[in-house]
């Protein structure tokens, strides 16, 4: 139904107010997806439809987007289910009038991530759906296929591929089979040898040879214009996209008892990359393009962009004149009734085949707000930064907006609405958005919005029930969103959760102060539960528990518990993910301590221990983006404010010191350490004694390479890699391989790439900054000598990102690099400048004995000696420093 909306018609007595909405329902978009079929249909089966024409426009998309948990996918299957058989078309959507041949052949695709499909599994699956209908070979593409699969999978049967990756139920066992029939029926047309044409490179090639000089061998295949192209191209995936083109020809000259239109469903299209990475989807553009006779269900959470002419790059076919349907309208008018969150959706007029269904993505709550009131001429009457503020605080939610416009109607009819009159949730969501729940849902519903994530055990623990019943119930609801692969599947649609907890709530069961903090107690309680009781989840796990343990804690004052032991868990890893949760907005009107602007702000309120744990936690995991003076800074708030226990204050000591050592104090830093080592706590021992707490082998690899005894360095620093993947710490194991690459880059930088690649690998996903500076670093050292001003270009940047960081260690290993660099080139205006600069980080502080290294390599006299002891006296040193040199300057001695 669409038409004027009412409430804001009689909301106001502006007689030039404009209004509209649209509402739709499944049944609408139903009925789109069989109108778009029935065109679809009429035009392929029309006089001169040609699939190698690559100029016409595509009418072959049609677009369902919204936001997640809406309902895109159950619609996406139900279309599917529809397509396949009659008898499971829902009965009110009716039935189609399309015509029963061709064949409707529908393939659905999953994209979700969680789905793991790949290009290569999405093209198969096309090919799996046509095999089983059509029972023979597809001999343009079977070939191509075949060909690509050799170079692409060399040693992978196409069977194993199809078994691993779940695909073998379609017709899996046929399709290996008909390939191998098209490749061995290709080589006996054109007269190979048997072992020539058990190849497919060789068949393609003999095939290509046949087309271009026409013989009659080619004959069957001569139609597909570009068949011979294709083969000739190199065999990448860029090439493997463009097959698509070969089986919408073979598709269109089935014979009619076999003729098909596939129908290809393309489910959780928002997965697939963002708007600057397009990569796969471009390639799958391709297929779609270049397949017109298919026809493509696209769901999503926005709309496609191909009909944007500035995509032109990332793309291959933009722009509206390559797709008329989906081309936006210069003034969307998609205005939806308020409603009731649900999966009711909205046919969107900003595009002919681009329908919305459910909620809004962030672009379509900008053209809502901007069409739902409008002037006399036709301009939106809510002006451009409270439309921002709505958005962002609406979730998505297209009942938010209603609620949001009518409040600006409202406040107009006194005075000019302001930003900050929209910052606010609207009490009337919550009794909505409670009107159809059972009061045992209702109360689980409540007890979930404390939580980020949650599954059915850990609902119900907060909650307080000894049931699942509830939470299996509430899980089914719309406003529970679910993401399958996630550590805990479900989660609160945003807006209702920041409403329950934050909005005015005036229904009869409302909660108390108290009964909000009886149920974060309780969720507390049960996700440390869950983090000790588990069998699985690992690392994940343990960082998961925290991010929503640690902020229940803060924000309700609760007791530390379990996160005692979790935050030593979690430093023991060395690996540093973010923890710190979002600065509370105190929803729920109890009194909290508070972070001023967030984790990163310059002043966070110390009031509980739960305070002092977040900050110290998020202070250890910030110190690889912030300057080390900020993380000391932090730690002594944290250590001053006596709040933490014994054992976690050491741990904000150590970690302080470890701070100033970096930032070169080494006084602080040692007696920092010896505040540790002098307790009882359990970072005693790596403060007192080196093994494996104090990480002995890499504490002897630093005093073996600045010796320049490189090769018991790097033994000493690949025992300390050893020593870690066997305790398994990740972030151990990650910088003992940096320092390794380190020194190899000194004597042999082949090698060192090696190293450098498998240190990248290792700090894949985690966030160690001094770590990937040291590899920064030992790429410097492996290219020292070479580059010219490049090179120079290259350190100058690193300094800058090392200035930044604060770590001193690593500004005098750069700066020392330098040195390293301009004498294996023998320059001496550069040296004289690198040790002059050497000199200014050293100077009075730790790391003094760098300029010694220094005039080491450059055989030159120490006219300020250090206060170093050498343990094999300096001339040792000396001439090892010196041989590193001369052999970067000599390496075919």
């Amino acid at each position: 139904m669409a038409g004027r909306d009412l409430r804001a018609l009689f909301g106001s007595n502006d007689r030039s107010l404009g209004t509209g909405e649209t509402f739709t329902n499944r049944e609408r978009q139903w009925a789109a997806v069989a109108s778009a079929l029935g065109e679809h249909l009429a035009r392929v089966t029309a006089p001169g439809f040609d699939v190698q024409d690559l100029e016409a426009p595509r009418h072959n998309v049609l677009v369902i987007h919204g936001v997640g948990g809406i309902g895109k996918t159950t619609l996406s299957r139900k279309v599917e289910a529809a397509l396949a058989d009659a008898s499971r078309r829902p009965a009110q959507w009716g039935a189609p009038s399309w015509p029963d041949s061709p064949r409707l052949l529908p393939v659905r695709i999953d994209l979700a991530r969680a789905a793991g499909t790949d290009f290569e599994q999405l093209v198969l699956t096309l090919r799996l759906a046509l095999a089983r209908h059509v029972g023979r070979a597809l001999p343009a593409f079977d070939i191509a296929l075949r060909r690509y699969w050799d170079a692409a999978h060399p040693g992978e049967p196409l069977e194993e591929y199809l078994r691993r990756r779940g695909l073998a139920a379609m017709a899996g066992d046929a399709l290996p089979g008909q390939i191998k029939g098209a490749v061995g029926e290709a080589a006996q047309q054109l007269a190979l040898p048997g072992v020539v044409g058990s190849a497919a490179g060789q068949v393609a090639a003999a095939l290509v040879t046949a087309l271009r000089e026409r013989h009659e061998k080619a004959r069957a295949l001569a139609g597909c214009m570009r068949l011979a192209d294709l083969l000739e191209a190199e065999p990448d995936l860029e090439s493997f996209a463009y097959y698509a083109h070969l089986l919408a020809w073979e598709i269109a000259r089935l014979p009619p008892k076999k003729a098909a239109v596939p129908v290809v469903l393309l489910d959780g299209f928002e997965d697939i990359g963002d708007r600057t990475h397009r990569d796969l989807e471009r390639l799958i553009q391709r297929v779609v393009w270049l397949m017109p006779g298919a026809f493509f269900i696209v769901t999503g959470r926005s709309r496609l962009q191909w009909a944007d002419p500035a995509l032109q790059g990332q793309l291959d076919y933009t722009g509206p004149a390559a797709w008329p349907d989906l081309a936006t309208a210069s003034a969307p008018a998609l205005l939806p009734a308020a409603r009731t969150p649900g999966p009711a959706g909205t046919t969107s007029q900003a595009g002919a085949r681009q329908l919305l269904i459910g909620d809004f993505s962030p672009e379509d709550c900008e053209d809502y707000l901007a069409h739902r009131l409008t002037t006399a001429d036709g301009q939106p009457l809510i002006p451009a930064g409270i439309r921002a503020v709505i958005a962002r605080r609406s979730h998505g939610l297209p009942l938010y907006l209603d609620l949001a416009a009518l409040r600006f109607l409202e406040i107009r009819r006194t005075r000019t609405p302001a930003d900050d009159d929209f910052e606010a949730d609207f009490p009337a969501l919550v009794a909505r958005t409670l009107q159809d729940l059972t009061a045992d849902e209702r109360h689980v519903l409540r007890a979930t919005s404390l939580l980020d994530a949650f599954d059915v055990p850990l609902a119900t623990a907060a909650a307080g029930m000894d049931r699942d019943a509830p939470a299996l119930r509430l899980i089914e609801r719309p406003l529970v969103h679910e993401e399958p692969a996630a550590l805990w599947p479900y989660h609160l649609h945003a807006l209702v959760r920041s409403t329950l907890r934050g909005a005015d709530d005036r229904t009869d069961d409302r909660w108390s102060d108290q009964d909000w903090r009886r149920a974060a107690n309780r969720a507390h309680t049960a996700l440390g539960t869950q983090w000790t009781t588990a069998a699985t989840g690992g690392r994940a796990l343990l960082v998961g528990c925290l991010r929503q343990g640690l902020r229940l804690a803060r924000d309700h004052r609760l007791d530390l518990g379990w996160l005692a032991d979790a935050a030593w868990a979690y430093v023991a890893d060395s690996i540093w993910e973010p923890l710190a949760p979002p600065a509370p907005d105190n929803p729920t009107g109890q009194a909290g301590s508070a972070t001023a602007g967030g984790p990163d702000s310059t002043v966070a309120v110390l009031e509980t221990p739960a305070d002092a744990l977040v900050e110290t936690l998020a202070a250890l995991a910030a110190r690889q983006r912030e300057h080390r003076t900020r993380t000391a800074d932090r730690l002594t708030r944290v250590i001053d404010s006596t709040l933490l226990p014994a054992d976690l204050t050491d741990m904000a000591l150590y970690y302080r010191a470890k701070a100033h050592r970096d930032l070169g104090r080494g006084t602080a830093s040692r007696q920092g350490m010896q505040q540790v080592a002098a307790g009882t706590t359990r970072l005693a021992p790596a403060a007192q004694t080196l093994g494996w707490a104090g990480r002995q082998h890499r504490v002897l690899g630093d005093l073996w390479w600045v010796h320049a005894e490189m090769d018991q360095a790097a033994a000493a620093y690949e025992a300390a890699r050893a020593d870690a993947e066997q305790h398994a710490v990740a972030g151990e194991r990650a910088t003992s391989q940096a320092q390794l690459a380190f020194v190899r880059a000194f004597t042999d930088p082949a090698t060192a790439d090696d190293d450098l690649d498998l240190a990248a690998q290792l700090l894949a996903g985690l966030d160690l900054r001094a770590t990937t500076l040291t590899t920064h670093i030992a790429a410097l050292v492996r290219d020292a000598g070479t580059g010219g001003q490049e090179y120079l270009d290259r350190a100058a940047v690193l300094e800058t990102e090392i200035r930044a960081s604060g770590v001193r260690a690593a500004h005098t290993t750069l700066a020392l690099a330098r040195c390293f660099h301009h004498a294996v080139l023998d320059d001496d205006n550069g040296l004289d400048t690198a040790i002059r600069d050497l000199d200014q980080a050293v100077r009075d502080r730790d790391y003094a004995y760098y300029t010694d290294i220094a005039a080491f390599m450059a055989g030159r006299d120490l006219q300020f000696p250090s206060s170093a002891r050498w343990l094999d006296g300096d001339q040792a040193v000396r001439a090892r420093w010196r041989a590193l040199v001369t052999a970067r300057q000599h390496p075919d001695r």
